[in-house]
């Protein structure tokens, strides 16, 4: 996807909108287009580590702009996506990001709040910022609508019910989309990350195999965006993981996963999950 492509009438650099764009993913992903030369439209609940981060990385105002909403909260990113529309345009390219992940024991009332949290923020929050572009792109045939899922959607890990049922939900709501889009023009892509350096993974007491950081990360889905994938699974070796994770019999995954470390519970940790 060339920018010099995708210019607007205006003269305008293109524009993606980009969610959980405060850490990890969301600020490499936002680099990384930057450095293409594109318009940026970043939304996250802390403003003030956006402008941390435009200051340590010299970005020019001129071509970014912030946005403050919660995405658990429809009403709130839904207006954060309308005023991007009205502000700066309509995007290329809209980046559903923002999430958050925390493990959890059925057991515990609390986790049950926590869950409805993991849930509002990564399913339902996502499509809320795909909502206000949707008929717009549609009416203009073109777009990208790009949600993050992970591989841990792929099956159900212990002590992951929340993240890896929220992420699985992703995986077929996308899937759903991409045919609601079918014939319009935008185009609808699934990227599952395997494991990435980010606050995210930073508590995990696990192995994280294939470990890549946010930065090459960024640079395979910007790639992968670019060439209209449909799903992809960043890094390559993980999806092969994936690929076996999806045939093997229940037997033998229940039986390979019988010692594996729990996922830290919020209350284990005392701090929010970090953004996806």
């Amino acid at each position: 996807m060339n920018p010099a492509a995708l210019a607007t009438t205006a003269g305008q650099p293109p524009l993606v909108f980009i969610t959980g764009a405060s850490s990890g993913i969301g600020q490499a992903l936002a680099l990384q287009y930057y450095q293409q030369g594109w318009q940026l439209a970043l939304v996250a609940r802390r403003i003030g580590q956006m402008q941390d981060w435009m200051a340590q990385h010299a970005i020019d105002p001129a071509r970014c702009q912030l946005f403050a909403a919660d995405v658990s909260q429809p009403d709130s990113i839904i207006a954060a996506g309308q005023a991007c529309l009205q502000q700066l345009g309509l995007p290329q390219i809209v980046i559903a990001n923002a999430g958050i992940s925390h493990g959890m024991d059925t057991a515990e009332r609390a986790d049950i709040a926590v869950m409805q949290q993991i849930f509002a923020t990564n399913v339902t929050g996502m499509a809320a910022t795909f909502h206000p572009f949707v008929m717009p792109m549609r009416q203009r045939g073109s777009g990208s609508l790009v949600g993050i899922a992970s591989v841990a959607g792929v099956r159900g890990l212990p002590g992951h019910g929340a993240y890896s049922g929220s992420k699985a939900a992703v995986i077929a709501y996308c899937e759903s989309l991409r045919g609601d889009m079918r014939g319009s023009g935008v185009q609808v892509t699934t990227l599952l990350p395997g494991y990435i350096a980010t606050p995210m993974t930073a508590g995990d007491r696990f192995s994280l195999p294939f470990l890549l950081s946010a930065q090459e990360f960024a640079r395979r889905a910007r790639q992968a965006i670019a060439r209209g994938d449909r799903s992809r699974v960043i890094p390559w070796q993980m999806g092969l993981v994936a690929g076996l994770m999806r045939v093997l019999p229940d037997a033998l995954w229940d039986r390979a996963l019988a010692d594996r470390p729990r996922k830290p519970r919020l209350t284990d940790t005392g701090t929010p999950g970090g953004q996806a």
